[in-house]
């Protein structure tokens, strides 16, 4: 049976371990990949959210190419945890990278003076719900997912390894691969405190 909305989000977590083995076909993930696109809202209807899918080899180069950039940076006592974290992200499937066009966000800014400040803030919630139905769909698919933010130390190299245009800003990574490993229980904050109704 299939799940209902309500359900696919609250199953919807964060999996560290993942594997290499595919739980739909790569037709399958490139349908949603494309629907998500399609019809994830966005601010003045932009539509400034680019995707790249990496699979396999390609998936494979991107977290040896996160590596290598914190090779650079992490000190070398302490860079095994930092290995042994990027490498659970390269033992999946693959990788969904988030981009935002940034000329669609100046085009606007420039005819809608009065929102300038708002149009980046918005890109990033347009991005954040992209990312959010991207990993609900691909969780009620059977695949198990992350969500990572490399962005500046990667952004450079991942544009030169798959020529991709240099106005997209590259926002997160999401690997993803079946589940090795299922995540501990989710603790909430007392919803009463979050949440305020007046009817």
């Amino acid at each position: 049976m299939e799940k209902n909305f309500l359900d696919a989000v609250k199953e919807r977590r964060t999996f560290y371990g993942i594997s290499k083995e595919a739980t739909v076909s790569d037709e399958r993930i490139k349908e949603i990949i494309e629907h998500a696109v399609l019809h994830s809202p966005t601010a003045f209807n932009s539509q400034s959210s680019r995707v790249v899918l990496l699979l396999k080899s390609h998936h494979d180069r991107l977290w040896d190419i996160t590596k290598e950039a914190l090779r650079k940076i992490v000190p070398a006592d302490s860079f095994s945890a930092t290995e042994e974290k990027i490498n659970s992200f390269r033992n999946g499937y693959g990788t969904v990278l988030f981009f935002e066009d940034q000329s669609i966000i100046e085009s606007l800014q420039n005819q809608f003076s009065t929102y300038k400040d708002n149009f980046p803030v918005w890109s990033q919630q347009a991005s954040g719900i992209n990312q959010f139905v991207i990993w609900t769909a691909l969780e009620i698919e059977g695949f198990g997912a992350s969500l990572q933010h490399y962005g500046e130390l990667i952004e450079e190299a991942t544009k030169k390894e798959w020529g991709i245009p240099a106005n997209w800003k590259l926002i997160a990574q999401m690997p993803f691969g079946k589940p090795s490993v299922q995540p501990d229980e989710k603790q909430f904050l007392p919803v009463e405190g979050r949440i305020k109704i007046f009817d």
